[in-house]
């Protein structure tokens, strides 16, 4: 076992492969544009956490291909989860499901082509963690907000009783 066989089972258990939970692509494939933005009482919605979850999937996949970045100060997290609410219909859920299909397919790619060396370096400009560290806490992040969307698409389906 490897770094990169370990970190491609972490993001594919996320994904697509149905083990300790269920994975992401299975929970929102089901759901409609209207379902998607669905909001509690705090504002939150399915849709705008896939917008979080794309961004930074998307940020950190853009770094990795990089090899080398600085850390951005201006950046707000809170805008991460933005949804337009001018586009909410199915239309612009499945542009949003395909974009996050796709970066979770692209990080597939990327470390199925990396070397073990690749994966142990450090960044500096990052507490100098490790790449294969930094993939894993992606990895742990995607699966936190998999448990949100997860409790969201439940509230949603018993309001709709």
């Amino acid at each position: 076992m490897n770094y990169k066989s370990i970190l491609l089972d972490q993001l594919n258990a996320c994904y697509n492969d149905k083990s300790w939970f269920i994975p992401l692509h299975e929970i929102l494939i089901d759901l409609n544009g209207a379902q998607a933005a669905w909001e509690t009482e705090s504002k939150s919605s399915i849709w705008s956490i896939v917008n979080h979850l794309i961004f930074w999937n998307e940020k950190w996949l853009e770094r990795y291909n990089a090899g080398h970045f600085e850390l951005e100060s201006s950046l707000n997290n809170d805008d991460t989860f933005y949804v337009d609410p001018h586009s909410i219909d199915d239309l612009e859920w499945k542009k949003t499901l395909q974009r996050l299909e796709n970066v979770f397919y692209r990080w597939n790619r990327a470390l199925e082509e990396s070397t073990d060396s690749k994966l142990i370096s450090v960044i500096p400009s990052y507490y100098n963690a490790p790449w294969w560290g930094v993939v894993s806490n992606l990895s742990i992040h995607n699966a936190y907000h998999i448990g949100q969307i997860m409790l969201l698409k439940k509230q949603l389906l018993s309001s709709r009783k």
